[in-house]
């Protein structure tokens, strides 16, 4: 397989959305070997990149975590990352 610059996906989720169209694609069985092939090694590397996302995300929460007065706390927090107003 060639060892060619890969595009990076945006974000994490578009990683993952073309991750499953590979996948979805090889299975069908409705392209040639060597088209798989190429599909195969971006998938490849898509899952390298996605795992990566998510180590660094983990490395990140489990920081947070051990920050000193700043841990987790039992309050919810909206999607923005603010707490609800009382």
């Amino acid at each position: 397989m060639s060892k060619k610059s890969q595009a990076v996906p945006k974000n994490f989720e578009e990683g993952m959305r073309e991750l499953e169209t590979i996948l979805s694609d090889i299975e069908r069985g409705e392209m040639g070997v060597e088209e798989s092939l190429v599909r195969y090694e971006r998938g490849a590397f898509l899952i390298q990149h996605c795992r990566s996302v998510l180590n660094k995300a983990q490395l990140q929460i489990e920081a947070l975590a051990k920050s000193p007065g700043e841990g987790p706390t039992d309050e919810p927090v909206e999607p923005d990352g603010q707490a609800p107003d009382a």
